[in-house]
């Protein structure tokens, strides 16, 4: 069997817990922050865990991990 190899790209954006969940940074932070509402930018802040659904798709990318 040849070595899994490692989505680079996932690496980067997501991190997996002890427990096997999956957590990523918010999404629509990047640009365009004067439209959003201060509250949206506030809950935003730090990492949140994906649901299960999107959590397999992330470490199926992830073989390793």
């Amino acid at each position: 069997m040849p070595k899994l190899k490692t989505k680079s790209s996932a690496k980067k954006r997501f991190k997996i817990t002890g427990t096997g969940k999956v957590r990523a940074a918010a999404a629509f932070k990047r640009h365009n922050l004067r439209k959003r509402s201060n509250k949206m930018k506030r809950q935003s802040r730090g990492m949140m865990v994906l649901s299960p659904q999107d959590a397999r798709i992330v470490k199926s990318y992830m073989p390793n991990a």
